[in-house]
């Protein structure tokens, strides 16, 4: 099944639409050090979107990505192709990403990018960063930069939290590209609610997700979880395979 296909088969899944949501796509860059696994992490200049927070390569689908495209698939790998050289000052090939997720923000987000999550093997050079969009870079552990959230050493938005939680079950970058390359993509269309438990983000497959009202009774029913508590320490509660 092609990309394109997925994508139209999770419009169509629910009468769901990407609404007034900027298309946008993100690159996780990999590499295998001393036995374990590494990812490109870059922080965001605090005054434009995600601000100060630390993200993947990535950035909005801009019309010359779509020139000669196929199809929005074809058009978000040039994206992230291009947006590895603008932020990181690295040439990915196109050919080796592993397409492994879209997200969509909730509704009541300020600004909402509908994102193409790839996976990559890190190419060979230098991280160069324009000090103007990107402030820092750093190759972390998946594990540690989940630790360094929770100690509030970092932020983190969910999508990249969960991101890395996908990247830390795996040791070596063979093991994690055949995964990446053979898995189905999951679409996370991302619901925010307020329990007992503090604020916690629902995706599709948990017993809460799409019921209204969105509160502790629905939160508290017994049932499949697919969610992220977002009270310190960041906890994931999820059934799914």
């Amino acid at each position: 099944m092609t990309d394109e296909t997925r994508f139209e088969r999770w419009l169509r899944d629910g009468e769901r639409t990407e609404g007034d949501a900027i298309p946008a796509a993100t690159v996780v860059l990999v590499r295998e050090r001393s036995g374990t696994i590494e990812t490109l992490m870059l922080r965001k200049n605090s005054k434009i979107a995600f601000g100060g927070m630390w993200v993947f390569p990535g950035g909005r689908i801009d019309d010359e990505d779509r020139v000669g495209a196929p199809d929005v698939a074809t058009a978000a790998r040039r994206a992230a192709v291009r947006e590895a050289a603008e932020e990181a000052g690295l040439a990915v090939d196109e050919d080796s990403l592993a397409w492994i997720s879209h997200w969509l923000p909730p509704g009541i987000a300020p600004k909402r990018y509908a994102t193409w999550f790839f996976v990559a093997p890190a190419p060979g050079g230098d991280v160069t960063i324009d000090g103007g969009e990107i402030h820092e870079s750093d190759w972390m552990q998946p594990r540690d930069a989940l630790t360094r959230r929770d100690a509030l050493e970092i932020e983190l938005a969910p999508p990249t939290w969960m991101t890395l939680h996908y990247l830390g079950a795996f040791d070596d970058l063979d093991s994690l590209m055949r995964d990446a390359e053979e898995r189905e993509p999951f679409f996370y269309e991302t619901h925010i609610a307020k329990g007992a438990g503090g604020v916690v983000a629902l995706w599709a497959g948990d017993v809460g997700y799409g019921v209204e009202p969105l509160d502790d009774a629905a939160l508290e029913t017994k049932g499949p979880r697919h969610r992220l508590w977002m009270a310190d320490p960041w906890r994931l509660e999820r059934d799914l395979p």
